[in-house]
């Protein structure tokens, strides 16, 4: 069919299959590797899902149905300019979600936080003690343990801070590679007996997962992570503390 004959029903419905093939592609990078389940719907991220598609998906369709006429003087010039403005609006709407991105898990005290790019400070990055911690890493977040400042200065300073809303988990300079803190992961750690007497809500999704994997209960243990809109149980390896899976726990209201 030539593009003469097209109706402008037929060149939206052409843009809209073009448009939805680059949503999945952003999507799908974007779930697989900056937000690994259940981190994207922990941390509210259907919000940005839906924003981010409904912007590619429906602005430049509705646009050139508004516009598009077959054999109409200057139509490649509206095309381009409508392709220009969509193109524009999904690099913003990925350039928010690159910065939402969570950057790093750390383990603190008796729990994981999780602390996305856009809440590091550029200065702290740089005082970090160790290199691979001195940027947000781009292939997905990186799984670290931080220690509380033991020299008093330093610790009236991260109580401070604790004031204004910042926490060990945005302060690069305190990150340790996380194997090197695993015997106190485990010793924070709870078996899931445990967490059924403490935590039953998010021991329900963790039975399940026992049951259709086959993993045995003793082999793991459990820490809880902490997100914007909801708990994320963390298994690890009883033996090793390596996370096994992450579970979508118990909701915030």
């Amino acid at each position: 069919m030539s593009a003469k004959a097209f109706s402008r029903w037929q060149a939206a419905g052409t843009h809209l299959l073009i448009c939805l093939a680059i949503a999945l592609a952003v999507v799908t990078v974007m779930l697989a590797v900056w937000y690994p389940r259940p981190l994207f719907e922990a941390a509210g991220g259907n919000d940005l899902l839906m924003i981010l598609v409904s912007v590619d998906v429906v602005l430049g369709p509705l646009l050139t149905l508004i516009v598009f006429k077959s054999g109409k003087r200057g139509m490649k010039l509206d095309l381009t300019l409508i392709g220009l403005v969509q193109v524009a609006a999904l690099a913003y709407g990925v350039y928010v979600v690159a910065l939402a991105r969570p950057a790093f898990i750390v383990f603190v005290k008796d729990r994981f936080e999780v602390v996305t790019a856009v809440e590091l400070d550029a200065g702290e990055l740089a005082a970090a003690k160790h290199a691979e911690f001195r940027a947000p890493p781009w292939s997905g977040p990186m799984l670290v343990a931080a220690d509380m400042p033991t020299d008093p200065g330093e610790f009236q300073k991260m109580v401070k801070a604790a004031l204004t809303g910042l926490d060990l988990q945005h302060f690069p300079r305190y990150f340790v590679p996380y194997a090197e803190r695993t015997k106190q992961v485990l010793a924070k750690a709870d078996t899931i007996a445990r967490l059924r007497a403490t935590e039953p809500a998010t021991a329900r999704a963790v039975d399940a997962y026992l049951a259709s994997s086959g993993t045995r209960e003793e082999d793991v243990r459990c820490l809880l992570l902490r997100t914007r809109f909801a708990w994320v149980a963390v298994l690890v390896d009883a033996n090793t503390a390596r996370p096994v899976k992450m579970l979508l726990g118990e909701r915030f209201n």
